[in-house]
């Protein structure tokens, strides 16, 4: 009983449909073998007569087999069709527990994804251009993400790109740490401004985005 409850409703309700299968493959059975017994007297199916023209049982089959399978054949044809009404029932309701299920994944699954996104941190900036072999390029940081922390400022102290500037200006040489949105999550990168080939200390251009 504990096993049962422990499997939960949905595989109570796969287990029911495959029972009610494996009865319905017995009973199928069932019926070929009791026409096997008519096909055995001489072809005999289930509307032959069994009397012959003078009314008097057939003596060239055996009466009392073929109407005792004729018999078996009905019983087990009836509860085949009231088994199939079981098995399409059974069916039914375990596609609808799926399809109740996929859906409260789904809603679940998007509410998740929402507070995710109402937890991560109004980003103040956006990378629009990185140029290979940079810095900013080694370090990770790619076109469209959208910057939440720049080693000291973030969301709530970044007032102007002259923010951003003084802090590379006084961290050349030095690892900083970026945190980034990409793709609806929160990375973090460790970014060291440096002359480079190219101009500036980092290779990449940085937007404000509007509050």
């Amino acid at each position: 009983m504990a096993e049962e409850e422990a499997a939960g409703p949905d595989a109570l309700g796969a287990c029911e449909v495959q029972q009610l299968v494996r009865r319905k493959d017995e009973l199928e059975a069932q019926i070929k073998a009791c026409y096997a017994v008519l096909e055995g007297q001489k072809g005999v199916g289930m509307n032959e007569p069994l009397v012959d023209a003078e009314g008097y049982p057939r003596a060239d089959v055996d009466v009392y087999q073929v109407r005792a399978a004729r018999h078996n054949i009905i019983c087990l044809q009836n509860d085949h069709k009231a088994l199939m009404l079981q098995v399409e029932k059974a069916l039914h309701q375990l596609h609808a527990r799926e399809k109740e299920k996929q859906a409260k994944d789904e809603a679940e699954a998007q509410a998740e994804a929402m507070n995710q996104n109402q937890s991560l941190p109004q980003p103040f900036a956006r990378v629009n251009a990185v140029t290979p072999g940079s810095p900013a390029s080694i370090s990770g940081l790619q076109v469209d993400d959208e910057i939440i922390e720049f080693g000291s400022v973030d969301t709530h102290n970044f007032q102007t790109l002259q923010n951003i500037a003084t802090v590379v200006q006084h961290s050349e040489g030095k690892p900083l740490s970026v945190t980034v949105i990409r793709g609806g999550k929160k990375l973090h990168l460790g970014l060291t401004p440096k002359h480079w080939a190219g101009k500036g200390l980092l290779g990449c251009n940085i937007l404000p985005l509007q509050r």
